[in-house]
Formats: C-alpha cells, structure tokens, sequence
C-alpha cells in the first residue's frame, strides 16, 4: 500500500493489548474501549433472499458471454460487493494451504506471535492499524498486515517463520490472487467503455498487500464489533473466509445485510479508488466485521491498488456527459490522506467528493 519510505511516516497506530489474549483472560467485563454502544440502534436485515450477487470466472473467460458480463457490470454498479466462483487463478491446493497456514499462525503462542509486532511508525506486522488516540474504539480483533507486492518492499522481518511453510505459502498464494484481480480490472474495464491499456498500466506493477483477521468470540458479541464499519481505500478486495464462522455486513439503504460465503468463493468488493476512477459509475460499500459468541472467525482480505505514480481521479473518458465528481490527487497525496485517519465509514471517498 505504501512505499518503505512513506511507511516511516505514515500508518503509525498507537500499540494496543492483543485482543485474543484479552478474550482468554476476560471474566466476562469487557474493557470500555470495545464498548460500542451505537450497535443497539442499528438495524440488521435478515432475509435470506437478499443476497450480494454470484458472478462465475469461467463465464466471464469466454468472449460471447455478455450475460455474465452485464451480471458484473450490474453487480459493481448496484452492490459494489459479489461472490467470485470458478477462479481458475487460485490453485485449490495453494488456497486451502493459506488457509491451514493462518490458522496455524493465530494458534502459536502468544509470545511468538508478538516476534512479529507492528512497530509504531509502519503498517506491516501483528496488532492492529489506524488506532491514533487513546480514546478510539477498538476493534474485537487481532490483525497480520503484510504488503506483498511489489516483491523488492516486502518487510520481511514481519512475515511469520512459523509455521515453517508460511512466507512460501503467502508467496504463492499473493502471486496467484494478484493474476484474478488483474484480470477482474481489466473485465471492469471494458464493462466501464474505458481505454484498457491506460487502465490496466495504472495497475500492471500495483500494489498488493494482505491482511490476516482473527476474531475471537466474545460473549458479549452484541456490544463490540470484530471491524469498524469502512470502505476499502484501495482498488479492489478479495476476501476468502478461513473458518465456517460469518460475520461480514455490508450496509445497503441504511441496514446492515449479513453475508453467506459460498464455499470455495472470493467474496470481492469494489475500493474507494475504483469508485473515483469510475466517477461513481462503480461505489464502494460500507461493510465491518461481527463477531460470534461462540466461536473465533478468521478470514484473509487482499487488497489490490494501483502504482505509485498515478493520478487518483475520474478518467477523462467517464467526465465528458457530467464532468468530474471527484478531485484529481497524486497517489502519494491519496495515501497521506487515508493512513492518517481512523477507519470511518466513505470518509475516504467524501473527502474526494466535489462539492456540486
């Protein structure tokens, strides 16, 4: 997401207690800073016919398929979120293995997960991101943040030798997944009627990075949350889910809908960048992360955006009918803009917005 030399100065977050530690020592009080009393007011849509759409990989593959198509030019449009299945780019076997490898990493010893800690002044490492003030909200949840990509930033001091085949599997498995999200872009693209070149140079050395979550149960789940409700600053987002544990929202007309992983699914959302570069054409969703009383929930997002270098701004080729709705930034000032403030709600995209 940023450049090792941007990480000195930004994404630094205030050193906070591991939640999953807490969670095992807690007698039942939970301490006040994951209080979240605003929940009781929030109204939860339960309808199992209202689902985010399903669009199919091998479909898309296949050059006539303008069902499929107008199925994800629909599904970014209206939902901004959609279940990916068939993705032929990730191996089974290299999924399944990221899978066992981060549960396995969660399970180590408290101390040897804190080898790994995120220091104050960067983003990668075990803890969690975009906590700036003593009085924050925090979330029910502990986090690996890694950037992956390019390979020459990775920062390999915070990627886990334990298990043994971890950094090999997050090779592979980063590696693999970069292949479908440049793939879905450049499908978006086409959707959209832009220049696919240009479009898909902003991303072709893009930046990649994954985050590992593991949240525990909490007996008290209705009075914390797992993740603060957000939209992904980035391009694009592919979540796996690691354990049979729900616990993803996305809000929709003012109502938090719960989300039913298929098995074996990317669940992918549209990213902050992609709705400005898109002019709105494509939103971005606010979504946060519910915890179980009962049982922890573990679930890897990767998050694709575009290279340094770029202008964070409407394509000219989407402006010519209504103009621009959006400012014009340099990544750089994008990035500055983002990690320098807690998670809440579009305020990524709101700040962007033009005044009309």
């Amino acid at each position: 997401m940023v450049g090792e030399e941007m990480s000195r100065e930004l994404g630094g977050s205030l050193p906070v207690a591991n939640v999953q530690a807490l969670a095992s020592s807690c007698s039942g009080d939970i301490p006040l800073r994951y209080l979240r009393p605003e929940l009781q007011s929030e109204e939860i849509l339960v309808d199992d016919t209202l689902q985010i759409p399903t669009i199919d990989m091998r479909k898309l593959m296949v050059d006539d398929d303008d069902d499929e198509m107008g199925k994800l030019h629909s599904a970014c449009k209206e939902w901004g979120f959609f279940q990916l299945i068939n993705h032929d780019g990730v191996a089974e076997e290299v999924m399944e293995k990221m899978k066992a490898d981060v549960q396995e990493f969660f399970k180590l010893p408290q101390k040897e997960k804190n080898a790994y800690a995120k220091q104050p002044t960067g983003v990668d490492g075990y803890g969690q991101n975009f906590v700036f003030s003593e009085e924050q909200k925090l979330d029910w949840a502990d986090k690996l943040f890694l950037q992956t990509l390019p390979i020459p930033e990775r920062k390999m001091r915070f990627w886990p030798q334990q298990p043994t085949s971890f950094r090999e599997t997050l090779d592979k498995y980063s590696l693999e997944l970069v292949k479908v999200s440049k793939c879905l872009l450049k499908l978006m693209a086409k959707n959209l009627a832009i220049n696919l070149e240009q479009f898909a140079n902003m991303f072709e050395d893009g930046r990649q990075s994954l985050r590992m979550n593991y949240y525990p149960p909490c007996e008290q789940a209705s009075k914390v949350l797992g993740l603060t409700p957000h939209s992904d600053f980035g391009g694009l987002t592919l979540l796996v889910q690691v354990n049979e544990v729900q616990g993803l929202q996305i809000k929709r007309n003012g109502k938090w809908i719960p989300i039913r992983p298929l098995p074996g699914a990317f669940i992918v959302n549209i990213g902050d960048v992609i709705e400005i570069l898109s002019n709105g054409e494509y939103k971005s969703i606010e979504h946060r992360a519910v915890v179980d009383p009962e049982k922890e929930r573990l679930s890897i997002a990767a998050f694709y955006s575009p290279c340094d270098g770029t202008i964070i701004g409407p394509l000219p080729e989407l402006t010519k009918e209504n103009g621009p709705k959006y400012k014009s930034v340099s990544r750089e000032e994008y990035i500055k803009y983002v990690l320098t403030r807690k998670l809440d709600g579009k305020s990524s995209v709101n700040h962007m917005k033009l005044e009309s």
